[in-house]
């Protein structure tokens, strides 16, 4: 599926379509299965993508499964005020705690996400890229780029905390909860999706500029003209023959 038709899915089915369930459907569902309604959406659209679209079971797939998961099982926890804003950030400190215990594990998120993006098609390929995402700048990119993510999930959770406490006012059950979390929800989606890119901006770059000091050049090619993956077999072929 083409990138910009998958995010502009994912916004449609993760934030317009709960919003305007919330905003419209009170009368008709009554005002908890409305709410729960709209909490399922985004859940059975992730799980429906991992499934049925991406249809690649991998560690960012499982890691985006378990947050669905999480999610629609807190679409039942019914409370309101200080539980809600807790409720409604967990998702954001989920993160938190899982780029954390990685870091302090030696084993940075990003080394995982890595792997799989870039989606190696041989075990040659695979070898290589371990071997390059070993050297030391590298992985302290793949550190520092995860401390990134992780400042951000903080910074999100907190951010949809305190806004969910200050706005989401009513009582759960009735139709101005459901239009409060509505709000909520139509401040957050889009300042979180900013936050988002600008934090895997800042990841690619640090991981890109800690990688080229490792690759070779191609003569009379600029970095950005450069596959990667010959610049990284070129990288292999000098060490083998610096060896001989």
């Amino acid at each position: 599926m083409n990138r910009k038709v998958k995010l502009a899915l994912d916004i449609f089915m993760g934030a317009v379509i709960p919003i305007l369930i919330l905003n419209n459907l009170n009368e008709q569902l009554g005002t908890v299965n409305t709410y729960v309604f709209a909490a399922l959406v985004p859940v059975a659209w992730i799980l429906l993508d991992t499934c049925f679209v991406t249809r690649r079971f991998n560690f960012i797939t499982s890691y985006v499964g378990m947050f669905a998961i999480l999610r629609g099982l807190l679409a039942f926890w019914f409370v309101d005020g200080v539980q809600f804003a807790l409720k409604d950030s967990i998702g954001s400190m989920f993160a938190v705690v899982v780029f954390g215990v990685s870091i302090m594990l030696g084993k940075p998120i990003m080394y995982y996400f890595l792997m799989q993006g870039m989606g190696p098609d041989s075990l040659a390929q695979e070898k290589a890229l371990k071997a390059l995402l070993a050297e030391s700048k590298v992985y302290g990119a793949l550190v520092k780029s995860t401390k990134v993510l992780l400042m951000i999930s903080l910074f999100a959770s907190m951010i949809n905390f305190v806004l969910n406490l200050h706005i989401v006012v009513a009582d759960f059950g009735t139709t101005a909860f459901n239009q409060q979390v509505a709000q909520v929800n139509a401040m957050t989606q889009i300042m979180f999706t900013l936050l988002e890119f600008m934090g895997i901006g800042i990841a690619i770059v640090l991981i890109r500029r800690a990688m080229l000091y490792y690759l070779p050049e191609e003569p009379d090619k600029e970095d950005d003209e450069s596959d990667f993956w010959d610049l990284l077999e070129l990288r292999e072929s000098q060490k083998i023959t610096s060896q001989s």
